[in-house]
């Protein structure tokens, strides 16, 4: 059963070390998902599942303990999913979206659940995602989920994939039913626009949207913003 779910975005910027001198720009978003952290550890789940984009080569399960890395970045810094003083198992590398959650829950010092990772792929249809949810809500015991993504990258002139005048009406409505909760609007995000707009964060919140089904969480929006010409957006369902 679902019992909490935080939305944060997935920019490798959000780690300092990434960001260098721009660092204290996302201060504010840092701390709003700390803050969201902080709700799913209050919830007391039996297990955390983290849902981010993922390309073909980190799509599926990564357990606890899997490691990440910002070498792409040009940083020397690693990362685990989960738990300090668990075992690092043998397997592929973290996605970006991935490793930036890990960079989040060791900065909190996540302890308070088993945690582990799954990486979706952006071509995945609207009602696969709803059911990989659906499959994490029925789950046994309490249930948390991490949820990474970003909104459109069209926001500016000088966003990743340039100004689209589709991108802000798009983002607003993302903000409106990640800070409601609204299942539904969630769920008939178009994917095709979103595809379009470059919003990363299209599957895993559609994943969320069918984990919280039946779930009847209350939702707040904790932090809406577009720096860089990206929509970011952090909310809490608990």
């Amino acid at each position: 059963m679902l019992v909490a779910a935080a939305v944060c975005p997935c920019p490798p910027l959000l780690v300092p070390e990434v960001a260098a001198g721009a660092a204290p720009e996302l201060d504010v978003a840092r701390a709003a998902c700390s803050d969201a952290l902080a709700v799913l550890a209050a919830a007391r789940p039996d297990r955390l599942v983290v849902v981010g984009p993922a390309e073909k080569a980190g799509r599926g399960p990564h357990p606890e303990g899997a490691r990440g890395s910002f070498h792409g970045f040009g940083v020397d810094l690693a990362v685990r999913l989960g738990r300090a003083g668990v075992e690092t198992p043998p397997g592929r590398e973290l996605p970006s979206a991935l490793a930036v959650a890990a960079w989040l829950l060791e900065r909190t010092g996540w302890s308070a659940a088993p945690v582990e990772g799954l990486g979706v792929g952006e071509p995945l249809a609207a009602e696969r995602c709803l059911d990989v949810g659906r499959e994490i809500g029925a789950r046994p015991g309490r249930v948390a989920l991490l949820v990474m993504g970003d909104a459109s990258a069209c926001r500016t002139l000088k966003a990743p994939g340039y100004l689209d005048e589709r991108a802000a009406p798009f983002d607003a409505e993302v903000a409106r039913a990640l800070g409601a909760a609204d299942v539904e609007a969630l769920s008939r995000l178009d994917v095709e626009l979103a595809r379009r707009l470059k919003a990363a964060g299209r599957a895993p919140w559609q994943v969320l949207a069918g984990a919280a089904e039946d779930a009847g969480l209350q939702g707040a929006l904790l932090y809406e913003d577009a720096p860089y010409g990206v929509g970011y957006v952090v909310a809490t369902w608990s």
